[in-house]
């Protein structure tokens, strides 16, 4: 297996071997999981199997991120250079973006040419989003890259779910404003995931076409101009629905709905999760503290990264947005989830289970302590998450804090 060998800072030779070098092939043939139960149920005609997908995403692989645990092993400082132009890995992500077009077409062809119940059809179509947020995922590993043909390979990869508006948003607005109250993307303590997702989901698309505006506006560009990148993946999303139209008929048009809305769904459920309740802390000069670490929850679960090309490491992610996946690094007394994303997307789909378990960590975050006043708070749960963690830490609510008042 390859290795890398480097000089360490006191003079000593180093050498390092990623032992996950080809175990990273799983994040680029995970979107072709949406194939099996086509083939199964093409082979029993039994319908059920529609559900595997969701059996193995949402319980089998928490329980294996669970037996398997998580892995803590950093690359040395003195060989992440070698690690980062290693092109393996950049190729990896790069032959990913045809496999989320094989996805989609394969079901979407066989969801509009087979006699399946109504059911079955609203589960492949939800299914197929459920790989389809994968596309987001590889799409956000390519769009933080500054070479040409990454960045037109997200766009690409963007055309599948519809979500052309992604990559501008995320890193020209999340990134800057990244657990802060004026984040769409960044959810509050005590606000629900569907709370969030009114939220989050209309205003990354407002902020995305507003900041896109502003870049063509400073070049003298209108807005509707053929550079426009959120423009050039919504042409691939175009195509893509002209295509299963010609192909399927008016059938495509419900299922691409279910598509996307479960595509969402999945980037909605990720950054929930990633800066619950974070808050980065305002200077005297009235500008946010530099985003740290601390400001996003981490998971070093092994197999869930596997399959999402190191996205759980979202600590490192955010402090060097540009570092390649198979670089970053863990580091100590980080907020820490409890399970992959995986396994606390379904908790967070029950928010009183969701707040039980994320709260208490939360309040206990070294950074924290159990100041409220360095937690990002829902304005709306305010009152009730003042009245149960405590009136010594943070200025007591007014009566025009109370909700309708």
């Amino acid at each position: 297996m390859k290795g890398y060998t480097g000089v360490s800072p006191g003079g000593e030779a180093v050498h390092y071997v990623d032992n996950k070098r080809w175990l990273w092939l799983l994040s680029v043939t995970y979107p072709l999981q949406a194939l099996i139960p086509l083939w199964l149920h093409a082979s029993t005609g039994n319908e059920l199997w529609f559900l595997l997908p969701f059996l193995v995403n949402f319980v089998l692989l928490p329980l294996l991120d669970a037996v398997i645990g998580e892995d803590e092993n950093n690359p040395p400082e003195a060989v992440l250079m070698q690690l980062e132009q290693d092109r393996y890995y950049r190729y990896l992500t790069w032959i990913t973006v045809p496999f989320h077009f094989i996805a989609l077409f394969a079901c979407a062809i066989y969801a509009g040419t087979q006699s399946l119940s109504w059911w079955a059809f609203v589960l492949l179509a939800l299914y197929t989003g459920l790989i389809s947020g994968l596309a987001i995922n590889t799409a956000h590993e390519l769009g933080h890259k500054n070479t040409r043909i990454e960045k037109w390979l997200a766009k690409l990869a963007l055309g599948v779910p519809a979500y052309g508006h992604f990559t501008g948003e995320h890193n020209r607005g999340h990134h800057m404003t990244v657990s802060t109250p004026e984040d769409c993307a960044s959810a509050r303590m005590g606000e629900s995931i569907y709370r969030f997702a009114m939220r989050e989901i209309p205003g990354a698309f407002r902020r995305g076409w507003q900041l896109e505006r502003e870049r063509l506006a400073s070049r003298d560009l209108p807005l509707w101009h053929y550079s426009n990148p959120i423009l050039q993946s919504y042409a691939v999303s175009a195509v893509v629905i002209v295509v299963l139209l010609a192909w399927v008929g008016w059938i495509a048009i419900p299922f691409l709905v279910l598509h996307h809305a479960s595509a969402y769904w999945q980037l909605t459920s990720a950054n929930y999760i990633e800066h619950y309740g974070l808050l980065r802390r305002k200077q005297d000069n009235g500008r946010y503290e530099r985003c740290a670490p601390h400001h996003s929850w981490n998971s070093n679960h092994v197999l869930s990264n596997l399959v999402l090309f190191h996205l759980e490491r979202h600590s490192d992610h955010h402090a060097n947005p540009l570092r390649r996946y198979q670089s970053l690094r863990h580091f100590e007394n980080l907020p820490s989830l409890p399970n992959g994303y995986l396994g606390m997307f379904v908790l967070s789909w029950v928010p009183p289970l969701w707040f039980k378990v994320m709260d208490k960590r939360l309040m206990a975050l070294p950074h924290v302590a159990g100041d409220l006043d360095r937690v990002n708070i829902d304005p709306q749960a305010r009152p009730s998450i003042f009245l149960k963690w405590g009136r010594d830490k943070m200025a007591e609510p007014t009566v025009t804090d109370l909700p309708g008042i």
